[in-house]
């Protein structure tokens, strides 16, 4: 029996399997899953510029960062190329007189213990650990070896705590030992002693026959580093210094290793969620039927599977199937084929070897699966931790991007189509979208536009699981949070940040959820992961990512310059477990020749050790919708070629409507740019007309004489009504309406707005208004309610006599004035509500209905009747909005362009 093999070969491992290393869950190191701290990449960058010099040869700096830490003497400190080269180098160095002649291991033990004793040719005497007493050590059977042969010194090994049991011992009892036993040397392994909240470490009060090993290996996250400290007398101090070679510890350890030693913080919040976690880990695995689970307190747990047919082996083997490791023991002294050991890793890695566990071990267990992760809420049962934790993953892969309007959500939506092109039943997720745009579920549910086009790539109908967190912006530091499609009001960002962790189990319950449905699932991330000052409360991208165990796939956006800096600056703004889910670049929206571009592509794929799985171009006239309103602000709704010059708003309209004239634009659509426009996709099937050009207005300068103008959605129609007087908008809209030259049409806020007062009784929108004067061009009053109207509808239109189909959104009830007998009804369901009104002898109106501008029967209604009041032909067909023919392009497209079987390969999808 090889009594040497350690944990944590993932390199063989790798190799056996045919595998990155990266692939491979390791359970079979003890190292800490919180680890190691965000800080290190960043310092060993800063450090390299030292590697032309040899290293400080007295790692000075590093030892007055350890006295410091620890709270003693400089010269009794000695550092080397980790603990293990200490234990090799301590034997020769004990004084002559005192040299001992064996060895007593009470164990089981880390094994290079006994082989230390080997290799420098003393006797090995095992002390047996009792199961039956959680292996605590036993004080009378270790003085009454030591004493059994008192003319013969001893050197005894003690794990403080134990490897591999984490179990710790009374100091004070080994500090009277050892002054019992002066003549024997007492090595106390505190490698682990990090994790121990409260421990009385020996380095305090050390009897001058104790030495204690200190590795920062394991609770810094740091095993290819090599940094190990020692405590000894300060005579055996000096020896060791003496014997040992110069420039033992390299530049980068001593660097790296005097920051860990500083960094208070890490320690701190490092013990306690490693602490947390392994209590609830611990209690998960002691309810699986047919595993014992040995109480403690390190960042690891001794496990035995109960039965004479129980093999470790056999386990470790099919658990590599699934490309995990665990480290079985068989090989340690006083355990046997039954026993494994596993290291306390991150929550969602932990359940993920607890749904494998169930699995294997013991039908029984499928109903029997006790702990709840911290991402869980609060008031879920057990029960239905157990349905989630024990389900088998779907495979997932996920979008993130180096910047917001990366091209995510297209990708999301053209993947998704893929997948449903191909046999699989996919389904989108986004954990949080910050977005105006938004659209109604089925049930009722508010969520974002985008996961509404994605479901749609599906097949699907919207579901409220798909967005589970939609935040609709209302004001520079505050938005309306909706939850599951209902909203729960409005917060400032420090109250969201504080309401996250609550917020973090419901989307983890609604990816489980949905993801149990279906093959595949596609997720979307937000923004981008690397944003520093998110980073530590992110629900949305790698945590998300994690969660799901998705492959990420990060996009870069070439057209705006500066691509493979972001692709690369992100990778390495990344914490190490970050990088690990991201499987491979994407290059967005390149236009030109290809083949200029391998060089670069070659270098960011070196850079990172990531491949670029594809490079796609810009795909002009898409005729999707767009997920939020960077593009709609810049002018994208226009027409091609047709932008604003640049010689201020007056100039810029005139080359406008010229440029829209000379091919062959005949009606002239304003709409107002409002702060808080929402659902501006509304427009997108009118900037779709051939004969159409939609322009955005944020001064009355810019307004001139459209034929139709657009009041839009707003979500905060009180502010947004402030803004339009202090543009001067609002008396060029008034003048405009009331010369009955143009069509006003408002949707939903914009509604609001052509009406004579908006009142916010309960501060929906605003904290120091309780009303706002409107337009005054509707006699009509709203009144924003706390309860807010959200449903799918179809409606009647009187004037056309045509039925038309969207969706409501809005808090808003607006009521009729007395005496308003120039409205007439716009709009009017079929159970009687009416959701438009408009002025009898002028084209004035508006509405709640989102979405009105899809019906192509409606469009070419309303734009004939422009078109006849200009004295134009009218025409006889409109433009074809479709939007499955823009999601069959767009799958064709990104299918030509990005490496879809090397996904599927990644997802183990065929």
């Amino acid at each position: 029996m090889d009594t040497r093999t350690h944990g944590g070969n993932i390199w063989q491992l790798a190799r056996n399997l045919g595998c990155e290393p990266r692939e491979i869950l390791d359970f079979s190191a003890s190292i800490n899953p919180f680890g190691p701290p965000s800080w290190l990449e960043e310092t060993i960058r800063d450090a390299v510029s030292g590697l032309r010099h040899y290293p400080d040869p007295d790692c000075a700096e590093l030892l007055q960062a350890a006295s410091r830490h620890y709270g003693i003497c400089v010269n009794e400190l000695v550092a080397d190329n980790g603990t293990a080269e200490i234990l090799h180098r301590l034997p020769p160095l004990l004084t002559e007189d005192f040299r001992p002649r064996r060895a007593v291991i009470p164990g089981p033990a880390y094994a290079d213990y006994a082989a230390t004793c080997a290799a420098h040719g003393l006797e090995v005497e095992h002390l047996p650990l009792e199961p039956r007493d959680d292996f605590a050590l036993d004080w009378d059977r270790l003085d009454d070896r030591l004493r059994e042969d008192s003319r013969s010194p001893a050197l005894i090994f003690l794990g403080q705590p134990n490897n591999p049991t984490g179990r710790t011992f009374s100091p004070d009892r080994l500090r009277a030992l050892a002054a019992e036993h002066p003549r024997c040397w007492f090595i106390v392994d505190e490698a682990f002693a990090d994790f121990v909240s409260g421990l009385d470490r020996l380095l305090h009060k050390r009897p001058p026959n104790v030495v204690v090993l200190l590795s920062l290996t394991k609770f810094y996250a740091l095993p290819g580093l090599r940094i190990g400290l020692a405590a000894m007398d300060p005579a055996l101090a000096t020896r060791y210094r003496k014997r040992s070679p110069d420039w033992s510890v390299n530049s980068l350890a001593q660097v790296v290793g005097t920051r860990c030693l500083q960094d208070a913080a890490f320690q701190r919040d490092g013990r306690g969620r490693a602490a947390r976690e392994r209590d609830r880990f611990t209690a998960a695995l002691a309810g699986l039927t047919g595993l014992m689970v040995s109480p403690s307190e390190a960042n690891f747990l001794l496990c035995r599977g109960i039965g004479p047919q129980f093999e470790a082996g056999w386990l470790a083997g099919k658990l590599l199937e699934q490309r995990i490791a665990i480290r079985v023991c068989a090989n340690f002294p006083g355990l046997d084929r039954s026993y494994f050991r596993l290291a306390v890793r991150q929550p969602e890695e932990n359940d993920r070897l607890l749904t494998a566990l169930t699995e294997l071990l013991e039908p029984a267990n499928r109903t029997n699966f006790p702990g709840q992760s911290q991402g869980q809420s609060r008031g879920q049962s057990l029960g239905q931790s157990r349905t989630r934790s024990r389900k088998r993953f779907t495979p997932a892969l996920m979008f993130q991007g180096t910047c917001s309007n990366a091209g995510k959500s297209l990708f999301t939506a053209a993947l998704c189509r893929i997948l449903r092109q191909d046999g699989f039943s996919p389904a989108p997720f986004k954990a949080q979208n910050m977005a105006l745009n938004s659209g109604v579920t089925p049930d009722g549910g508010e969520i974002g536009r985008a996961q509404i086009l994605q479901a749609q790539a599906c097949g699907l109908e919207p579901d409220r699981r798909m967005n589970p967190i939609l935040l609709k912006p209302n004001s520079e530091t505050g938005s309306q949070v909706i939850v599951l499609g209902k909203p729960r009001g409005n917060m400032t960002v420090g109250a969201y940040i504080r309401a996250k962790e609550e917020l973090r189990g419901l989307v983890h319950q609604a990816y489980d959820s949905l993801g149990a449905e279906h093959d595949v699932m596609v997720l979307e991330g937000a923004g981008s992961p690397a944003e520093i000052n998110l980073k530590h409360h992110d629900l949305v991208n790698m945590a998300m990512a994690r969660h799901a165990r998705a492959a990420v796939y990060l996009v870069g956006d070439i057209d705006r310059g500066g691509v493979f800096a972001a692709l690369s600056g992100t990778m390495d703004m990344l914490e190490e477990w970050e990088r690990d889910l991201v499987r491979g670049l994407v290059i967005n929206k390149f236009r030109g020749q290809r083949s200029l571009l391998d060089p670069a592509l070659d270098w960011v794929a070196r850079r990172t050790a990531r491949p670029v799985l594809g490079v796609v171009p810009h795909l002009a006239d898409l005729g999707l919708p767009e997920e939020d309103s960077v593009n709609f602000k810049q002018g994208s709704l226009f027409r091609p070629d047709r932008t604003r010059g640049a010689g201020g708003p007056a100039q810029g309209l005139a080359q406008g409507l010229a440029q829209g004239l000379d091919q062959g634009v005949a009606l002239d659509v304003a709409c107002l740019d409002l702060p808080h426009i929402s659902n501006f996709t509304d427009l997108d099937p009118l900037a779709a007309e051939p004969g159409v050009i939609v322009r955005l207005v944020r001064h009355a300068g810019e307004l001139g004489a459209p034929d139709l103008l657009i009041l839009p959605g707003s979500k905060n129609v009180m502010a947004d009504m402030t803004f339009v007087r202090e543009r001067g908008l609002a008396k060029a809209v008034i003048r405009l309406a009331e010369s009955g030259r143009a069509h006003v049409l408002g949707i939903c806020g914009g509604y609001q707005m052509l009406g004579s007062r908006i009142e916010d009784p309960h501060g929906l929108e605003s904290a120091t208004r309780a009303s706002i004067p409107g337009l005054g061009l509707l006699p009509l009053t709203t009144r924003l309610e706390p309860d807010k109207t959200l449903r799918r509808t179809v409606a009647e239109h009187p004037a056309s006599g045509l039925e038309v189909t969207g969706y409501e959104i809005h808090h808003g009830q607006s009521v009729p004035e007395s005496g308003g007998d120039d409205l007439t009804v716009a709009l009017k369901t079929s159970d009687g509500r009416v959701i438009g009104l408009g002025l009898r002898n002028k084209p004035v109106w508006g509405s709640y209905l989102h979405g009105i501008f899809d019906d192509a029967p409606f469009r070419l209604w309303l734009l004939n009747t422009i078109l006849a009041a200009k004295g134009e032909a009218p025409l006889t067909v409109v433009g074809v909005w479709d939007t499955e023919a823009a999601l069959d392009r767009l799958a064709d497209h990104v299918r030509r362009h990005l490496d879809i079987s090397k996904i599927y390969q990644t997802l183990g999808v065929h």
